[in-house]
């Protein structure tokens, strides 16, 4: 197989494989809150998917989704004029709500989100939250005496959507590939800052709209582009929402790294030694990439 060949395999071995199992929670768990908190019977309303899976970026078999569900207003006048930790008794409410529905089920509340532990190792963390006017939610935040927060996650969804059409599809399989990176490394990386990175990455990249066929190119210019990252950085903002989006450990040395090897790998691929080059993506991206 060509480079073009190898990479599309790769990337086909990167989607998530759970969909229908995440889905079918997705439905019971807003129903559920659904029931409880609108008096309504619905699997869909008042609730979106967020982080990696809302953006589309998660891969293989997904173990984190995160899940926004606002309530109605009334609760935010209750839980803000609450005596004591208003928002530490929300997330309680809210727990105990889902309790209804997942009576077996290990469900616990973290400070900001009531985090549902399947047997599957899939883990569920529901964010309790408010709409607000400008489409962004407010949340309880129950650690230090209890505060509120806010985030805006539509605005980031809408343009990772964006640029990846405009891309060719590019751009979330960057996102996918870096996460593989990710593992196979070691980085200690969000999930959002990855593709914030590969957002800011490709918006300009001479070879965005190309096919697989240039992604052996794409891999090394990508690394060159995150190994180039100032290490006195400590935030980047996100696509869309210009949240802050904080760095959790270094990533630049290894990102150099990968783009040596990735810089071998080339060579080898243009010298026509397709199986070396195929390992030197393999000790970057891991056994997903094919051998």
């Amino acid at each position: 197989m060509g480079v073009g060949e190898d990479f599309g395999t790769f990337c086909s071995n990167l989607a998530v494989t759970n969909r229908s199992s995440i889905s079918d929670r997705y439905e019971l768990i807003t129903r559920r809150f659904n029931l409880e908190f609108w008096n309504v019977d619905s699997k869909l309303y008042h609730s979106i998917y967020a982080g990696s899976y809302g953006r589309n970026t998660a891969t293989g078999a997904t173990s984190d989704v995160d899940v926004i569900f606002w309530l109605p207003a009334a609760y935010y006048n209750t839980y803000n004029s609450y005596v004591g930790n208003g928002q530490s008794a929300l997330l309680q409410l809210f727990r105990n709500a889902l309790q209804k529905t997942y009576s077996t089920t290990q469900i616990g509340a973290d400070g900001q989100v009531v985090v549902v532990s399947f047997t599957d190792g899939v883990t569920f963390e529901v964010l309790p939250a408010f709409e607000n006017n400008d489409d962004s939610f407010t949340y309880p935040d129950a650690n230090n005496g209890g505060s509120w927060k806010t985030t805006n996650p539509r605005p980031e969804i809408a343009e990772i959507n964006r640029m990846d059409k405009e891309c060719n599809g590019n751009l979330k399989y960057l996102c996918k590939m870096a996460r593989a990176w990710k593992k196979e490394w070691g980085i200690p990386i969000s999930g959002l800052l990855i593709d914030t990175l590969a957002y800011y990455f490709i918006r300009n990249y001479q070879y965005r709209e190309k096919s697989f066929v240039y992604y052996d190119f794409m891999s090394r210019d990508f690394f060159e582009f995150v190994a180039g990252q100032n290490e006195q950085q400590n935030y980047w903002l996100s696509p869309g929402a210009n949240q802050y989006v904080w760095r959790t450990g270094g990533f630049e040395y290894k990102a150099l790294r990968c783009k040596n090897i990735a810089i071998d790998a080339c060579g080898y691929q243009g010298d026509k030694y397709g199986w070396t080059a195929r390992q030197r993506w393999r000790e970057i991206y891991g056994t997903n990439y094919p051998s």
